[in-house]
């Protein structure tokens, strides 16, 4: 339930009213305050919640019934978008377009560096690489692991960009201290005990999107990332999967307007795990861009075609300079257009 305040409505009078409607019907009251507005989330059993006694409060301005079940991802109670800030200043949902760039697989110091100063002078905002690998065999290269963190974080000294990098086990968040952002990868993102442990950090948590999960689903798991105290949400798209063949995925770009109704996380679209193929990111990058997109993650190799792990998908340094400078040109274009 969403209980919308009138707009003179002083602190106090929010302070006791809330407390009231936890004691009267024992549930949990989330207050956000606006700009021109307050609004109450009830979560918990609200079926006996009297909407006529609500009415009646002096400070009510209105009362809406949420049928959804997630709830602190709802846009419903949280009117305005949510920028995730670092502490190092980059944000994500401010209206700027902010792209993740780096190997699927880190490889070694020399490439983890060398790749990380070419998308950084690109204009890229974070790094992203993978330390820890989930492979379909178990022959496939794991990742080098604690290794590999090591690496993105001389990475890091060397060139200033945060890092991104996917966690496997709710064991491993004490080795993850030090990374920027921690993703959970796609067959990761039902892992609810993962979930719930992430959610008593206060990192960014990076959510893909499932191979196979509805945008409910997807919301669902940011709710128990949320649900557990962590606010910190940002939501991937990096396609599902369809009886398409001709892509490595099906990159589902109609999710960002959906997510943008539905919910006030900021999404960011994969196109390079969506189609599986380096000649299709571009296109993709570009049509996220104008599907409205906070940003874009995006894998970029020094040499695609011995790269451990998914070369097939991953741009050269060389790629990477013209699709993020046609990114960032549209985006500009975008925002002028949608101002005007």
């Amino acid at each position: 339930m969403i209980i919308v305040l009138k707009p003179e409505v002083k602190k106090e009078q929010i302070t006791l009213f809330q407390a009231s409607l936890e004691e009267k019907y024992n549930v949990k009251v989330n207050t956000w305050i606006g700009v021109e507005s307050t609004v109450l989330g009830l979560i918990g059993d609200t079926t006996q919640v009297d909407e006529d006694w609500v009415n009646a409060q002096e400070i009510v301005e209105s009362v809406k019934r949420v049928q959804e079940p997630y709830k602190k991802a709802n846009r419903k109670f949280h009117p305005d978008n949510t920028v995730i800030e670092l502490p190092t200043g980059q944000k994500i949902g401010d209206g700027n377009l902010c792209i993740m760039a780096g190997p699927c697989s880190v490889e070694c110091e020399e490439q983890i560096n060398y790749v990380a100063q070419r998308v950084k002078d690109a204009g890229a905002t974070f790094l992203r690489g993978g330390a820890f690998k989930p492979r379909t065999s178990p022959y496939s290269f794991q990742g080098l692991k604690a290794e590999g963190l090591d690496l993105l974080k001389g990475a890091r000294k060397v060139t200033g960009l945060p890092i991104v990098t996917e966690i496997m086990r709710a064991s491993h968040i004490d080795m993850f201290e030090s990374v920027d952002i921690i993703q959970v990868g796609a067959r990761n993102m039902q892992n609810f005990e993962l979930l719930k442990e992430l959610g008593k950090t206060d990192k960014p948590i990076l959510l893909k999107r499932g191979l196979a999960n509805t945008i409910e689903e997807w919301l669902m798991s940011a709710e128990y990332i949320m649900a557990g105290g962590n606010n910190k949400v940002i939501l991937c798209e990096r396609g599902i999967r369809t009886y398409e063949t001709a892509t490595r995925n099906t990159l589902d770009l109609s999710a960002v307007p959906v997510i943008k109704k539905l919910s006030h996380l900021p999404v960011i679209v994969d196109p390079s795990h969506a189609t599986g193929k380096a000649w299709l990111v571009e296109s993709m990058a570009i049509a996220a861009v104008a599907s409205g997109a906070d940003g874009l993650m995006i894998e970029v190799h020094n040499d695609p075609k011995h790269a451990l792990s998914d070369g097939a998908q991953s741009l050269t340094p060389d790629q990477f300079d013209v699709v993020a400078k046609r990114a960032f040109a549209l985006k500009q274009a975008y925002e002028e257009i949608i101002n005007a």
